[in-house]
Formats: C-alpha cells, sequence, structure tokens
C-alpha cells in the first residue's frame, strides 16, 4: 500500500525533514509513505485567498490519480483518535488502495479538494504550523501501524 502525503508549501527545516524520514524508515515494506510537496501559488497585493486555495487546489488535484483514496487535512474534518486512525490504516490495506492526504497551504484546500475527498481528517482543533503537521502525520501513520501489528510503541 502507498500512502501519499500532497503537500503545499516551501522548503522546511533540517528537523522536519529529519522527523518525517525517521518515522517513514520505521514503517514496514509493505506500506511505503512517500511525500509529493507542491509549491505554493504565486501570492501577489490583489490575490484574494479563495483564488490562492483554487490554485493550489487545482495542482493537488492534477497530482492525483483517479483510482486513489483521499483524505483531505481539515480543521473541520472527523478528530480520530490513534486508534481510529489504525482502524482507518487496516480498511486501506484490506481495501487493496492506495491513499493520498491533501494537506493544503497556509490558506487551507480548496472546496474541489474537499469535495474529491472520500474523508475529512482533523489532526487538531489546533492551528498548526506546517512543519509539525508533517511529522505529526508521519508520527501518527507510523503508531497507527504499530498498533495493528501489536508493536509495544503505542501505550493507551
Amino acid at each position: 500500500m502507498r500512502l501519499t502525503v500532497v503537500t503545499v508549501g516551501g522548503k522546511m527545516p533540517v528537523w522536519v525533514n529529519e522527523g518525517v524520514a525517521e518515522y517513514t524508515r520505521r514503517l514496514p515494506r509493505e506500506i511505503r509513505l512517500e511525500w509529493r510537496e507542491l509549491p505554493l501559488a504565486r501570492r501577489g497585493r490583489d490575490t484574494s485567498p479563495e483564488q490562492l486555495r483554487i490554485r493550489e487546489g487545482e495542482q493537488i488535484l492534477k497530482a492525483l490519480p483517479a483510482s486513489e483514496r483521499v483524505i483531505a487535512l481539515d480543521v473541520r474534518g472527523a478528530a480520530w483518535s490513534t486508534e481510529q486512525l489504525a482502524l482507518q490504516l487496516s480498511d486501506w490495506k484490506m481495501a487493496g488502495s492506495d491513499v493520498s492526504l491533501l494537506v493544503g497551504g497556509p490558506d487551507g484546500l480548496s472546496d474541489a479538494c474537499l469535495q474529491r475527498a472520500q474523508h475529512r481528517w482533523s489532526l487538531s482543533a489546533l492551528t498548526l504550523p506546517h512543519p509539525l503537521v508533517r511529522v505529526v502525520i508521519a508520527e501518527q501513520l507510523y503508531r497507527a501501524w504499530t498498533i495493528t501489528a501489536g508493536h509495544p510503541y503505542h501505550r493507551a
């Protein structure tokens, strides 16, 4: 199974890349965690947040294979517990489907991206900085896998 995090943003600090790489490395071979970075839409004085969301959304949608299961990270989404994420991960594996997790730019995801998604997942009701979001996603996917594998990493 392939999990692809499609994210809009710029260059990340070293600590982010190291954290993401560490949790990605820990996952078993049958779960490939990949990252696809797309550039931010060009910002200008007269560019509205809605225009930016639309432009970035078009990039995101072009990057998605038609058969991909899509999960949009959205503050208004469902707040899955780690155990619920583990159940989702098991369901995705059983279905044999690859999954794309969408992370919008600073202005969020476009309506088109939200409509394309089968689920909306909220990491937190808090506003998290994009670098931290990447590390949290990687760690939580690893933690969810450890639950499904009976690995002692997760302690409920």
